[in-house]
């Protein structure tokens, strides 16, 4: 059990029968009544953000969470293929479970995975990703005046747009949280 005096950021609690993480909070101690602490949290299933003020001093249960790091190995139609790095036991994972990250991961990719109490929360690839731009139209000279981009797809079928100068075969450097462009490799 923790008390709102030990809260910190990134700190996972147990409320009402769901994980939230701590995103941030603040200790009050208005002139008149007792002290509180304003809190936004985000739900780890849904990633749905909630506000919500304790009195100070009240007690939560803290969720422990077992981080631990996966290897992609591939994706047979409707499943994703996961090696645990450290113990080399296999997981199977649908494509719910895996959720937006698949639009990230290549083969032989390693990614975070999230864990509470043996039961998979969520997968995070990571920060920016180097894929291989499998289609692209080719841009049209003299047509870069505005900065004008267009639209390419990538080897995971993610499409982003991108400037003209890019061409099939390039490698691109992309962003995870946005899935944009960051740079050419």
């Amino acid at each position: 059990m923790i008390s709102t005096n030990q809260f910190k950021n990134g700190m996972t609690i147990e409320l009402a029968g769901a994980l939230y993480e701590i995103v941030e909070f603040q200790h009050v101690k208005p002139g008149k009544g007792g002290a509180f602490v304003r809190t936004k949290f985000k739900k780890l299933d849904t990633g749905a953000v909630l506000d919500k003020t304790f009195r100070a001093g009240e007690k939560f249960e803290q969720a422990l969470l077992d981080h631990k790091k996966l290897q992609y190995l591939y994706n047979d139609g409707s499943d994703y293929h996961f090696m645990d790095n450290a113990t080399y036991e296999q997981l199977q994972l649908d494509k719910n479970q895996v959720g937006s990250a698949a639009d990230y991961i290549v083969e032989g990719m390693e990614i975070d995975a999230l864990f509470h109490k043996g039961n998979l929360l969520n997968i995070k690839p990571p920060l920016a990703v180097n894929l291989k731009v499998t289609e692209a139209e080719p841009g049209i000279k003299g047509d870069t005046a505005t900065g004008a981009t267009k639209l390419v797809t990538l080897e995971t079928g993610l499409k982003v747009q991108v400037p003209l100068f890019v061409n099939q075969g390039d490698t691109l450097k992309i962003d995870t949280r946005t899935g944009t462009y960051i740079e050419r490799v």
